[in-house]
């Protein structure tokens, strides 16, 4: 029985998210375009279990890239609404849209200037006659026996939220290395923050060849170090070009299958982009993502060949020396 009626909570509420998709429209988006268009904050207000839903919200945005905060109803009412500017965007929470605190707030929040929007179960409560925007969480029942503790309604609130963040996320066009920025002690913030040189190949174990090589040679090597790409470097060991999958798989769809009758010169990318040693690695990440590349030749300041950097490295997905620690 114990197994059974948790099974149904994580049914209903899982029911309830899924509803949501055939009641979000057109105000969602103009929420999305709302706070990608305000010089301000996203401000989320709510008192009880759809407070601390808001506090949660707030907490995503903060992490990926808005400028958020949470204010509580009451505060406001003494003395905290000096916080809110007409610039910013305030979302308001309340399942039944009848909370009296929040009521009795939005209409002053309303007269500083600031865009209002709602999340709210009821689209035609009292709160949403308040907001400019409003957002349906609405639910069919609570995962509660008696249709009333909060269960499967948060749970609706919490998902839109997390919508509205990872929809933001792409709008703005935030990236993992942005990511590092708001998480520097997490796995992949510390990774994000270090140096190129803490994990990058070092030119002694490096896939390389000499200008003038053959292609043969470029292939025994780009096979022996299994990193996909080989370096190009002239006598004075200073970078001329690097030769990836990529630029192999280009020659056979030109009808170049003869390769061993070319030289390295011929194929390689000439110029490719480097960074230093001293470059952070959320730097690499940003070149990678940019330009499509998994590869990073690493140079000094003469661009003599110091190393060579993989994404997967970056990730986290090989075994390599990290700050001192084995990953």
């Amino acid at each position: 029985m114990i197994i059974n009626k948790a099974k149904e909570v994580l049914r209903i509420e899982a029911e309830s998210i899924l509803k949501l998709t055939e009641s979000i429209n057109v105000s969602f988006e103009k929420l999305v375009n709302a706070i990608c268009s305000s010089n301000g904050r996203v401000i989320i207000s709510g008192i009880g279990k759809s407070g601390l839903i808001g506090k949660k919200i707030v907490s995503t945005l903060i992490s990926t890239g808005t400028n958020s905060m949470f204010l509580h109803p009451v505060e406001a009412l003494h003395g905290d609404l000096g916080m809110v500017s007409k610039d910013d965007v305030f979302i308001a929470i309340s399942n039944s849209g009848e909370t009296s605190e929040l009521n009795q707030l939005l209409p002053v929040v309303k007269n500083i200037g600031c865009r209002l929007a709602g999340f709210t179960g009821k689209p035609d409560s009292s709160m949403a006659g308040f907001c400019d925007i409003v957002i349906d969480t609405g639910v069919e029942k609570e995962a509660c026996p008696f249709n009333m503790a909060p269960t499967a309604s948060t749970t609706a609130q919490l998902a839109m939220g997390d919508a509205l963040a990872v929809v933001l996320i792409t709008k703005k066009k935030f990236k993992k290395s942005d990511f590092m920025k708001s998480h520097p002690g997490g796995v992949l913030g510390q990774r994000l923050s270090s140096r190129v040189g803490e994990i990058m190949f070092e030119a002694s174990t490096a896939p390389c060849v000499l200008t003038g090589s053959s292609m043969d040679l470029a292939i025994e090597q780009m096979d022996k170090f299994k990193l996909g790409a080989v370096i190009v470097l002239d006598e004075k060991e200073k970078l001329k070009g690097i030769i990836t999958d990529g630029d192999i798989r280009h020659c056979i769809a030109n009808q170049q299958y003869d390769l061993s009758a070319q030289s390295v010169d011929t194929v390689m990318t000439i110029d490719p982009r480097t960074l230093t040693a001293q470059s952070f690695l959320y730097e690499a990440l940003n070149l990678m993502e940019k330009y499509q590349i998994t590869v990073l030749p690493i140079v000094d300041k003469q661009n003599k060949f110091d190393g060579l950097l993989h994404l997967h490295d970056i990730l986290g997905k090989g075994s390599f020396q990290f700050n001192g620690e084995s990953q």
